[in-house]
């Protein structure tokens, strides 16, 4: 990919921090510049090489860059995509990392409709799945990427000029690219990443102080992800309710036949439960 003179990334903590690392590593622009609401944040985000510029002013932050990636909440990305649009250079492309879609999607295309960007300035979703139970840019890796998946959503506007740009930038970051729609994948992820965050809060969270002592590889691998930043998790999951609802409701049902079958001694129903879920675990690999 031919580097980039400037890139911008607003949110500066894992993941922008990584892309911020990986975009160095890869060599894709001349210049990165991180924007932030904390001066520490950025402070240590240019310590650690994860960006060359920083400033707490968006406007300032994405002028005459190329590409914009939107790192924030995901309750605040679409606001911080039309502020970017509105301050952008002509033909600017901004994408974001947001772990949900549908609702970023819509309300970032009302706002477009709704204000005068700049010519040719244009939004396209992304979603790398390449999170950590670590936050900060401390945190930031410059491998972070590699070999993981990244979803991207276009929707019918989008110009196949910008999926391949946008797909080419995640492919240099050492990461895989999938695309599909926002609903699908705000479906999919709802079985894979948000509802399996909230059982393993719910084991961890079911785990009585005095046994902590007795906790040992098993309970900590299956819980590790509820480390993740409360605050951050409640709102993924509220921005995907509908979907994570749904999600749940097919644990719960499992759980109720797990249950049964242990009620009535079914030891070849916990069996099938138990060889079904070793299956759809060897099928994802270590």
């Amino acid at each position: 990919m031919k580097p980039l003179n400037r890139v911008a990334i607003v949110g500066v903590g894992l993941i922008g921090g990584s892309i911020g690392l990986a975009v160095r590593r890869a060599g894709l622009a001349r210049e990165i510049v991180g924007v932030g609401r904390r001066e520490t944040s950025l402070a240590i985000a240019k310590q650690r090489g994860a960006v060359d510029r920083v400033t707490t002013e968006l406007a300032d932050g994405v002028r005459q860059a190329e590409l914009v990636i939107v790192c924030t909440p995901v309750d605040l990305v679409a606001g911080h995509v039309a502020l970017a649009a509105a301050a952008c250079q002509p033909e600017t492309l901004i994408t974001d990392a947001g772990s949900t879609k549908v609702q970023i999607v819509r309300d970032v295309e009302e706002a477009a409709q709704r204000e005068n960007w700049p010519a040719g300035v244009r939004y396209l979703g992304s979603h790398p799945l390449a999170g950590d139970h670590n936050s900060g840019p401390e945190a930031a890796r410059g491998d972070l990427f590699d070999e993981r998946l990244v979803v991207v959503t276009p929707t019918a506007q989008t110009p196949d000029v910008d999926l391949h740009r946008l797909r080419r930038f995640w492919l240099a970051l050492g990461a895989s690219v999938v695309t599909m729609s926002a609903d699908e994948h705000d479906r999919a992820i709802a079985a894979t990443s948000h509802v399996p965050h909230l059982v393993a809060a719910v084991l961890a969270a079911s785990t009585l102080k005095s046994d902590l002592a007795l906790a040992a590889s098993g309970w900590k691998d299956t819980t590790r992800v509820a480390a993740g930043d409360p605050q951050l998790w409640r709102q993924i999951v509220l921005a995907n309710r509908d979907n994570v609802l749904a999600a749940l409701g097919t644990v719960e049902r499992n759980i109720a036949e797990l249950r049964a079958a242990l009620e009535h001694e079914d030891g070849d129903k916990l069996e099938s439960l138990l060889r079904e879920a070793k299956q759809n675990r060897d099928a994802v690999g270590s």
